[in-house]
């Protein structure tokens, strides 16, 4: 069996090892950001009365 050869495996399997870690690490942080985000979306605007009469209808007499 060729030493490097096996030495090459090990490298590549903990290079993997440590690009698995990453991307983990890199998708908590984007997680994260977007909550921060949807957090800071302010509240909708309540909702008109049922008998209010302002911007109901468009007034379409030119």
């Amino acid at each position: 069996m060729n030493i490097a050869r096996a030495a090459l495996v090990a490298n590549v399997q903990a290079a993997d090892g440590v690009s698995i870690m990453m991307l983990r690490k890199v998708l908590d942080m984007q997680q994260a950001n977007a909550a921060q985000l949807i957090a800071s979306v302010p509240a909708a605007p309540p909702a008109q009365a049922p008998d209010a009469t302002l911007g109901r209808s468009v007034d379409t007499y030119a």
